[in-house]
């Protein structure tokens, strides 16, 4: 039980201290939104829906770093019996 829930915090602690590093990255796969990125002088392979798919991969760690936590959580207070299976 409480291994459970101090795994779930864990994970949380983890990943939530991992989003700027992913967000970092994927603005720069990104080219800063810009098709054409100024300072290199060269132009960027993503564009488009592609772009906007990629934009939204940070949203999807943070969602999937929530999920995890929340699981793990609830398999410790079902297994304490103060959550109905």
């Amino acid at each position: 039980m409480l291994g459970n829930l101090i795994s779930g915090f864990i994970a949380i602690l983890v990943g939530v201290t991992l989003i700027p590093t992913v967000a970092d990255n994927v603005e720069e796969a990104n080219c800063g939104g810009n098709i054409i990125n100024a300072t290199l002088g060269e132009t960027c392979n993503v564009s488009g829906a592609a772009s906007t798919i990629l934009s939204l991969t940070t949203l999807f760690f943070a969602l999937g770093i929530a999920a995890a936590g929340i699981a793990m959580a609830t398999q410790g207070l079902q297994a304490a019996g103060l959550l109905g299976a």
